[in-house]
């Protein structure tokens, strides 16, 4: 059986272990700010080993990903271990999941790279500040989010359209890491651009072979490691390619390299930028906090339900604020959680952050004591990680289910790609947006609606569209909305209405709406109530409702309209309806049911 120690549970964490008082399982205030301290107060020292194990395992992949990130956002590389080492240590503090490896992103790699080298004119002192500053603004973002409580925010994409994002950024980052992979670069200023540029340097065999064979090479070592939680791909295509140049010396043969690293621990720096950038950085970094909160929050519920640990997407932006905040002061760039890095951790047995707090001290110990290690790394092996990344990215599988299930939410989600690609991955997101919300209003804004009828043996009223044999009660229209009524379709309710009074075979005398989908009814949409009410009365025909929620008839007696309408035409249920539409109007109708009285009504 395994050791209770080897798995925490959320009830764990909460018992002081030879520290604290009898009440200390209760977090106080400074604790409920910092969930990271509330358990390491109350850290359980059996799980010490694990976490000092898999930080150590961390280490081998934070590094070059690090680096390889840094260089697909647009900045030196040294970059990329300043934006891992800060938030690691800041979550640890600030965090509320336990096994979650905060770092640079692959998706917010493209956002940043999109900001970054525009504004920067090819300065990288201004690149590393501009960087910054979206870090700041990214952090600024998730706490104002976080405090007022908006973390639901990242549920209002659909998944047709994350997917889309996703594979317009994976697309863009794969086309600006081609060039160097092949050994080659292009001058560019957008995506289109930069791939006819590789398509034409490849053409004019500007490739450089011994480059693409060892970034090829990588790259196939990536790809069959990926599966394999013990070996890490990234660690061993590294450690080869490096061998490989440092004994061959193939950096002086046209083979580029990473280059020592600056020396030191990352200097505290207030990104200073233009008044005139400030628009566009802050807005990058909203996008990145989005993007950055929309993966948390995914892989924070996913490593919850393996620890048993709660769930407070609130908190969870608090933290990834702090780090982001923090991490801009320190010479990074926007950081997220990791979708790869984490579940490195969690097979390498990492129990609490304390994991991922040993992992950034000892990047950091390289970075001060060994900055020349990486020296040989090829930036064409710092492209394969880069492209691995975004191929693992990238769900093609989802998208031919969607075209399965709803071919109209596949284009969508194709539409979304495109504009990533062709506007810019920041403008191409602010789409996927746009289009998410036109989406969600054309549903409400011309909503299904059907005629009802009974059908003989089938229990309930049903679409006489899907059932075309079912029976109509003589002078009796059922009409069925299957939306709010707000300002956007309240005319065409009331035009459905009166076009279902007209295709009646029979005279009509009542129309009953059923109401139950009616979540809401707006002043326009009053109105148009009160018109349609007036139009029908002038005919002879009666406006009853069924299944009617309360909040909406709180609606009308807000809006002045509930006293306009008989209070005996409001019923429970359409059977409660029917029968008050054949008792007042004295109609003869059997129904199926002949255990039932004609005139008590259907079920």
């Amino acid at each position: 059986m395994q050791d209770p120690s080897d798995r925490p549970s959320s009830a764990s964490t909460r018992e002081p272990t030879q520290v604290g008082s009898a009440n200390a399982g209760q977090p106080g205030f400074v604790e409920r700010v910092m969930p990271g301290l509330h358990a390491l107060l109350h850290y359980n020292r059996a799980w010490l080993k694990s976490d000092i194990v898999a930080g150590l395992v961390l280490v081998t992949i934070l590094v070059p990903v690090g680096i390889a990130y840094s260089a697909a956002a647009g900045l030196p590389g040294v970059y990329g271990l300043y934006a891992t080492i800060i938030p690691l240590f800041v979550y640890a503090l600030f965090g509320p999941s336990r096994i979650l490896v905060l770092g640079p992103d692959s998706a917010l790699a493209a956002v940043i790279f999109a900001v970054v080298v525009p504004l920067s004119g090819g300065d990288p002192a201004k690149a590393v500040a501009l960087a910054g500053a979206m870090a700041i603004a990214a952090g600024v973002t998730s706490l104002l989010a976080g405090f007022i409580k908006l973390g639901f925010v990242t549920d209002l994409l659909s998944k047709p359209i994350r997917y889309g994002y996703m594979n317009g950024i994976a697309i863009v980052v794969m086309v600006s890491q081609a060039p160097t992979l092949f050994g080659f670069t292009v001058d560019a200023d957008n995506i289109i651009g930069k791939f006819l540029g590789f398509v034409a340097g490849v053409a004019q065999g500007k490739t450089h072979w011994p480059t693409l064979a060892i970034g090829a090479g990588a790259l196939a070592l990536i790809a069959l490691l990926r599966r394999n939680l013990r070996i890490s791909g990234i660690l061993v295509a590294v450690l080869a390619a490096m061998l490989t140049v440092g004994l061959f010396d193939l950096d002086q043969h046209g083979i580029a390299v990473l280059g020592a690293l600056p020396q030191g621990f990352p200097a505290f720096t207030v990104p200073l930028i233009p008044l005139t950038d400030l628009f566009q950085v802050a807005i990058g970094g909203a996008v990145a906090a989005v993007l950055a909160f929309s993966e948390t929050s995914v892989l924070s519920r996913t490593y919850a339900m393996k620890t048993g640990d709660p769930v407070n997407p609130d908190k969870e932006m608090i933290g990834l604020g702090a780090a982001n905040l923090v991490t801009g002061f320190f010479q990074g760039f926007p950081v997220s959680s990791s979708a790869s890095r984490t579940p490195v951790a969690d097979a390498a047995g990492a129990k609490t952050q304390l994991a991922c707090v040993v992992g950034a001290f000892v990047v950091l110990l390289l970075i001060v004591f060994g900055p020349n290690l990486l020296k040989t790394l090829p930036d064409a092996v710092l492209a394969a990680v880069v492209i691995a990344s975004m191929v693992g990215l990238m769900d093609l599988k989802s998208l031919v289910r969607i075209y399965r299930m709803r071919p109209a939410e596949f284009w969508l989600s194709v539409g979304c790609s495109a504009g990533v690609i062709v506007l810019g991955t920041i403008e191409g997101i602010g789409l996927a947006v746009v289009i998410a919300l036109v989406a969600f209003v054309w549903e409400s804004w011309r909503p299904y609606s059907a005629i009802l009828s009974r059908v003989d043996g089938l229990k309930g009223y049903h679409d006489i569209s899907r059932y075309p044999q079912g029976r109509r009660i003589p002078g009796l229209v059922l009409f069925r909305w299957d939306a709010p009524l707000f300002f956007a379709n309240a005319e065409l309710f009331s035009m459905r209405v009166l076009n279902a009074i007209e295709s009646s075979p029979t005279p009509t005398r009542w129309l009953i709406v059923a109401a139950e989908p009616v979540t809401s009814v707006d002043v326009t949409a009053a109105d148009v109530l009160s018109e349609l009410k007036e139009r029908l009365d002038a005919r002879g025909i009666v406006l009853a409702f069924a299944e009617m929620k309360d909040p909406v008839k709180d609606d009308l007696k807000a809006l002045g309209l509930f006293s306009r309408f008989e209070k005996d035409h409001f019923f429970p249920t359409l059977g409660q309806a029917v029968n008050g539409y054949l008792e007042e109007n004295g109609v003869s109708w059997t129904d199926w049911d002949e255990d039932r009285p004609a005139g008590e009504g259907p079920v």
